[in-house]
């Protein structure tokens, strides 16, 4: 079975389905393939802020939707042991929430498929460019195998970037952050709150999940101890305002933590030849900005806006779209030292050390290309 369609879109997630949603309402024939691609993500946040841009993507009337939990506010253990707030009574927007990510990614492809969008489960084979202009793109499931053959191809595949670094692009990695998570058991507790707390060698994340379960998160540099995981829930009971809360939560017997790549990346180039990059396949974000699934929808609905653009004869769509993601880049970097900085209890500690020497020396050459 060949499909042809204008554009195909490799990945799901909100980027993915904010482009193919973009695209859709221009006109477009999209081909959205979403697969496994790796363990679920957990324990989310949405700040209020994205209901503008669900509007602007058509779906504010589905998405988020039931199922998940209001988020009221932001505690921080950070530069100090006092605990601050940030409460979203003093939002515009109000409060954001604490999302079921599985059954919101669902419900915004079922949105691209109102729309439009054709959405398939499966798996896209690397993509072949033939010289008439067009891909062609093997999909693996579902059975019988299928291809699809499109105009131009939207890479939404995560920090893997499996079409972009296939084609020519390089991922440039900044740090070595990766975070060990964990999800404990029910209580009665209704805190709506996210909170972190700094430690020594990291930092500690928790919030509510769907259910009243906790997720504990500890994020720390891949070389460094606790990185492991095998003392997790000792440094958890060391911590201060994070070990009261996790204490009314009942920890899984014989849980390890998963871990998850945490750091910051970005591909030297965000289209090339046929191809756009979206999410954090063009650049993905230390999750001490809160901003990953806002950043993803904001950055997937400018890709296929530009890709729309330039499928219609616009020349600069494209090179709007890579100024775009790169400003956005360089406005995350500063806001990322400059919150790091304000952390100075462990200035001789690895994790720290190396977080304040970025921020005396940010064009040192940090960056890794992979």
């Amino acid at each position: 079975m060949t499909a042809n369609v204008d554009v195909t879109v490799v990945g799901g997630g909100p980027a993915g389905t904010a482009a193919a949603l973009a695209l859709a309402g221009g006109g477009r024939s999209v081909l959205l393939v979403h697969g496994p691609g790796g363990p679920p993500a957990v324990g989310e946040a949405l700040p209020a802020a994205a209901r503008m841009l669900l509007h602007d993507l058509g779906v504010a009337g589905t998405v988020p939707g039931d199922g998940h939990l209001p988020c009221y506010g932001n505690r921080s253990a950070w530069g100090s042991d006092v605990l601050g707030s940030v409460d979203s009574i003093n939002d515009p927007y109000g409060p954001g929430w604490h999302l079921d990510r599985a059954l919101f990614d669902r419900r915004l492809r079922a949105a691209a498929a109102a729309a439009g969008v054709d959405v398939r489960e499966g798996t896209a084979r690397p993509a072949t460019r033939h010289g008439d202009g067009t891909w062609t793109l093997p999909l693996d499931r579902p059975h019988p195998p299928g291809v699809v053959r499109c105009r131009w191809v939207v890479d939404a595949t995560g920090r893997r970037a499996a079409v972009a670094t296939t084609h020519g692009a390089r991922r440039l990695v900044g740090d070595r952050l990766v975070a060990l998570h964990l999800t404990l058991g029910p209580a009665g507790t209704a805190d709506g709150t996210t909170l972190v707390e700094a430690t020594p060698d990291g930092w500690w994340y928790s919030a509510l999940l769907p259910g009243r379960r906790l997720l504990v998160a500890f994020f720390t540099d891949a070389d460094l101890p606790g990185a492991d995981g095998s003392a997790f829930r000792r440094r958890l009971s060391a911590t201060g305002p994070t070990a009261l809360r996790a204490a009314a939560h009942p920890f899984p017997r014989d849980a390890a933590p998963s871990r998850a790549p945490a750091h910051t990346a970005h591909l030297d180039r965000v289209h090339g030849d046929g191809w756009t990059a979206a999410g954090d396949a063009a650049a993905a974000f230390d999750p001490l900005s809160s901003q990953g699934i806002l950043t993803a929808l904001y950055s997937g609905r400018a890709a296929g806006l530009a890709v729309h653009a330039h499928l219609d004869g616009n020349p600069r769509a494209l090179a709007g779209y890579a100024a775009n993601i790169a400003d956005v880049t360089a406005a995350y970097r500063r806001n990322r030292a400059a919150y790091y900085a304000l952390e100075q209890r462990w200035p001789d500690h690895p994790f720290w050390h190396r977080r304040h020497a970025e921020r005396r020396q940010p064009s040192s050459g940090t960056l890794m290309a992979l």
